[in-house]
């Protein structure tokens, strides 16, 4: 067995896809240590190593509102809406803000996403949230695209905000072993390549909850070269990573707007 290194000494060309590929990916990222430093990986483990997790701190403020002039895509994440679920420790729904910045460039490609905004429910009745986010998202936050948890009764209400929103902003995400993989390898890529950061430590709920699933968050690496990511129910939820996976999927083709349009000719006189 020859890792890339070998094969790049008598192919440019190859050498040239792969450089890129660590750049896009992050030299740690599972696909790269696999598939070009032909290394096997542990079946375990936790998602984000210390370092990862430093790379993931930005040094932005926390948003409360949209700021003119920006761009923003959302992750939600839905919980369900039984009156049992207000207890504590119950999974909630998370959306989860971002502003996208830039496009990564030809060294990373991809947006560059930071995130500005959490909110979050617990035990809420669809009927009721769905109207709040709809004004969240259209005329609060006006994203250029939400990606949605459409797994069981996320589906409806996919359908719901597509509607509200247009079909091009709502990004319907079921979830199945390969969509979760991909899912979370775009996740680690980012992290990796530094085209996603957390506002700054403000000390709320929201803050200290989406740290500690950062910290708790599993990835399991099947022999197929998937991935999954979970806490252990019985340290609590993931809810707030998977929103965190869902507003990337969203700023995946949506980078910031760019200005288009003709130069006219210049009069004459």
């Amino acid at each position: 067995e020859y890792d890339w290194t070998v094969v790049a000494r008598y192919a440019p060309g190859y050498a040239a896809y792969v450089e890129g590929e660590r750049e896009r990916l992050g030299e740690t990222h599972p696909l790269f240590q696999t598939q070009y430093l032909l290394k096997t990986l542990a079946g375990g483990g936790r998602l984000f190593s210390a370092s990862q997790r430093a790379q993931l701190q930005g040094a932005h403020a926390r948003l409360r509102s949209p700021v003119a002039g920006e761009s923003y895509v959302a992750g939600l994440d839905l919980a369900g809406e039984a009156p049992a679920l207000q207890e504590k420790g119950h999974d909630a729904t998370v959306l989860t803000i971002g502003r996208v910045t830039r496009a990564g460039g030809p060294l990373f490609p991809g947006a560059r996403v930071e995130i500005v905004e959490h909110l979050a429910w617990t035990g809420e009745r669809h009927d009721v949230l769905l109207p709040q986010l709809v004004d969240l998202l259209r005329e609060v936050w006006r994203v250029r695209k939400v990606a949605v948890d459409a797994t069981g009764l996320g589906e409806t209400a996919a359908r719901v905000l597509a509607s509200a929103l247009g079909e091009s902003r709502v990004e319907a995400v079921k979830f199945s072993a390969e969509r979760k993989s991909r899912l979370g390898f775009a996740l680690l890529a980012a992290v990796n390549t530094g085209r996603l950061k957390m506002y700054a430590a403000d000390g709320s709920a929201e803050w200290r909850e989406f740290w500690r699933q950062a910290e708790l968050t599993h990835a399991a690496y099947r022999a197929n070269a998937t991935l999954n990511f979970y806490v252990d129910p019985a340290d609590g939820h993931d809810d707030y990573l998977t929103s965190l996976a869902l507003a990337v999927e969203a700023a995946a083709d949506a980078g910031p707007r760019r200005a288009t349009g003709r130069v006219r000719d210049a009069p004459s006189w």
